[in-house]
């Protein structure tokens, strides 16, 4: 095996890359600026320019690279291409072969959190596990589903949307994806804001939410601060998790949950209000499933996009 590799996590602000070696040792990691004018056409020549200019700054030649792994906000199918990623401003693109073109070298590409998934299981809290699932809690819900130590992708590249499960369908606002009632509308930063927001509206109760601007930080702020109001909305978000989490365990049987993403900067206290329902819920087989925080935070994808070109 060649001695070294790249992995690169696109996002809709920032190109995050990191030069690594194949044994899992991180050299090197930057980002630079996601570029979306005009359909987002310089995202991949961007990314190229910067993993050529970072071979040349540390001497490493093409014949010493395994490959340069590459994972987008949308889903990937196993020939590298992306149907749509909406927020890069792409539609159709062969992203594979586009790299593979301009660098002359081996790509694989994967969904964002997928490879993050990848990359935890890798050198991250699911270190030495083969069958895992994570979820991501941010903006959105993503969710990345390993099996036998591979990326379950799907026919779609849409495996592992955790997000998008039905979880309470008699929801009747919309949720981005078109359906209704989706864990991501329930989990994600901007579901607990909307369940907060809804709490607040539908009664006069004294809370500390009513104090500042509603945010996951502040309901969960409020949370540990034994404030009532906060205590329902952070109750139902971990029931919704603990559950839909319960249902995919049956589904793939895992050794380890990982919860990743901005919300779970929260803490032991996210894993305490999930596993009570989830414990309640699961399969009697998987009812220890050992649910952890990940710990590569903002590195696991491009941890996970070089793990790519290593399988």
């Amino acid at each position: 095996m060649k001695p070294f590799c790249f992995g690169i996590d696109v996002g809709g602000t920032t190109i995050k890359l990191g030069c690594f070696r194949t044994d899992g040792t991180l050299l090197e990691k930057w980002e630079v600026p996601t570029r979306l004018e005009e359909g987002g056409k310089y995202i991949i020549p961007d990314a190229v320019k910067e993993v050529k200019a970072k071979m040349l700054s540390l001497g490493i030649g093409r014949e010493e690279v395994q490959g340069v792994g590459i994972g987008v906000p949308g889903p990937v199918n196993d020939a590298g291409e992306v149907s749509r990623a909406v927020n890069l401003h792409w539609g159709y693109k062969n992203l594979v072969q586009e790299m593979e073109e301009l660098l002359d070298m081996p790509v694989k590409a994967g969904n964002d959190a997928n490879v993050a998934a990848l990359g935890e299981m890798w050198q991250g809290a699911a270190k030495g596990c083969r069958n895992l699932i994570m979820v991501t809690l941010g903006t959105g819900v993503g969710g990345g589903i390993i099996v036998n130590g591979k990326i379950i992708a799907g026919t779609h590249g849409a495996a592992g949307e955790i997000g998008h499960a039905c979880v309470e369908p008699s929801e009747t606002e919309r949720c981005n994806c078109g359906n209704y009632g989706c864990l991501e509308q329930m989990a994600a930063a901007t579901g607990i804001v909307r369940l907060a927001n809804k709490e607040l509206e539908q009664s006069d109760e004294d809370s500390l939410l009513r104090k500042e601007k509603v945010t996951a930080k502040s309901v969960f702020d409020a949370y540990k601060q034994d404030d009532a109001l906060a205590s329902r909305v952070v109750r139902r978000f971990g029931e919704y998790l603990g559950n839909a989490l319960a249902i995919f365990s049956c589904v793939v049987d895992p050794e380890r949950i990982v919860i990743g993403g901005g919300v779970s900067k929260a803490g032991e206290v996210l894993i305490s209000v999930i596993e009570p329902y989830f414990r309640r819920d699961a399969f009697p087989a998987c009812k220890n499933i050992p649910i952890v925080l990940a710990t590569l935070g903002n590195d696991a994808g491009i941890y996970g996009t070089a793990k790519l070109v290593l399988d």
